[in-house]
């Protein structure tokens, strides 16, 4: 933990906490207002999907960018300027007077929740070393707490006001992020970021060179896959099989809630256990019950099987965890977290396109999920890599 003093340890727990908050509700909080602003904006479904897919893509693309930044401006400045980017284009987004204002704002506030993404697993590092189970077990949880109280407001405040009051509310949670995160910046010391993001100034890592990230990235791909795989599809599956719409809804938010469980559980075993390999097979097991449970018998056991697959891809803390667990500094997890969420977001973007393509094609929803069960096998060989205790700067060099 670096040597502050306890004022700005617990500014940056304070910041932290409040950041993790805001990692999904520009995601989350547009959703269920779709339709509502389409009408009034003038846009159809085109736009709708546009907007749908914009997180996957926005994560990957400003995962990549994010270390390039940090090896520059330190990881706390990061912070200040992505959480304060999202506050900005989320009150752009509130006055969006079009399509095309509503979507480029978007964007931006994607951009820095991306950023947000990759620099919230280095700084847990560099403040929390010796608590880092505790501290991403907390970070978790509140990813997943904004997550689900996002989408329970956007509807009744904009009955309540109006659709742009229900979406420019969530800059002011990113405002406050940003505003701790600069008055941390400010109390630091002035070469607390050369020393706080890398041991050796700002030398860059080729991580591509790591087994170990590389397992990483995999796992954290096919997971994320499942995860977008799931929330676009299963209302669908449950529909077509001839269940409502209310329980397709009810479904996505019993396998949603299984990931504050994780949030809490997780973190820890990957912290005690010297190799969590287990937990990746457990989960894999579950994801291939859930997947046949819902090719088989989608609405006979459909709890069962949504409590199976919620479960199932716990390993996305479990590699929030590993990212620190898995290197020795900073500026190596900073660099590990680009290239996970980077390339595993940007894998992620096809799932949800290319199951859809699978169900027009076939005419059912077997074949899409039992491609959806394909993917747990890379993810468990994926897993081993990852899991195993080896160091990413064991097997990489610094880039000249």
């Amino acid at each position: 933990m670096p040597e502050h003093g306890s004022r700005p340890v617990v500014l940056a727990g304070l910041a932290i906490a409040v950041t993790a908050v805001n990692l999904r509700t520009a995601v989350t909080g547009i959703t269920p207002l779709l339709e509502v602003v389409g009408d009034d904006l003038g846009y159809g479904l085109t736009i709708a999907g546009l907007i749908g897919t914009l997180p996957a893509v926005a994560f990957a693309v400003f995962g990549f960018l994010a270390p390039v930044v940090t090896r520059r401006f330190g990881l706390e400045r990061t912070a200040t300027a992505a959480l304060g980017l999202t506050a900005v284009a989320l009150v752009l987004r509130a006055l969006s007077p079009t399509p095309v204002a509503l979507v480029l704002s978007t964007v931006l506030a994607l951009a820095g929740m991306g950023a947000a993404n990759v620099v919230m697993v280095p700084l847990v590092k560099v403040w929390f070393a010796d608590r880092l189970a505790l501290w991403t077990s907390l970070y978790m949880l509140l990813l997943q707490t904004g997550q689900f109280v996002a989408p329970l407001m956007a509807v009744p405040v904009a009955e309540a006001a109006s659709w742009r009051v229900s979406l420019g509310l969530w800059a002011i949670p990113a405002a406050v992020a940003s505003l701790v995160w600069l008055l941390l910046t400010v109390r630091l010391r002035a070469d607390h970021h050369a020393t706080a993001t890398s041991t050796s100034g700002r030398t860059a890592l080729r991580v591509s060179g790591s087994p170990t990230a590389w397992g990483l990235m995999v796992l954290f791909a096919t997971i994320s896959v499942a995860n977008y795989g799931i929330v676009t599809w299963v209302p669908s599956v449950i529909t077509d099989a001839g269940g409502s719409t209310a329980l397709g809804g009810a479904m996505v938010g019993l396998y949603s809630a299984w990931g504050v469980l994780a949030a809490l559980v997780v973190p820890q075993l990957a912290t005690r256990m010297e190799n969590p390999f287990v937990v990746v097979v457990g989960c894999a097991v579950l994801l291939l019950v859930g997947y046949a449970g819902l090719a088989l018998s989608p609405l006979d056991g459909t709890y069962l099987w949504m409590c199976a697959l919620g479960i199932g891809v716990s390993p996305f803390p479990l590699c929030m965890t590993l990212i620190n667990r898995r290197t020795r500094t900073p500026q190596a997890a900073s660099a590990t977290s680009g290239f996970v969420q980077g390339l595993g977001y940007g894998v992620a973007c096809i799932g949800p396109v290319g199951l859809g393509l699978l169900r027009e094609a076939t005419g059912s929803w077997t074949v899409p999920l039992v491609a959806l069960a394909a993917t747990v096998l890379p993810g468990v060989v994926a897993g081993w890599f990852a899991c195993r205790p080896r160091y990413v700067e064991d097997s990489v060099h610094p880039l000249a």
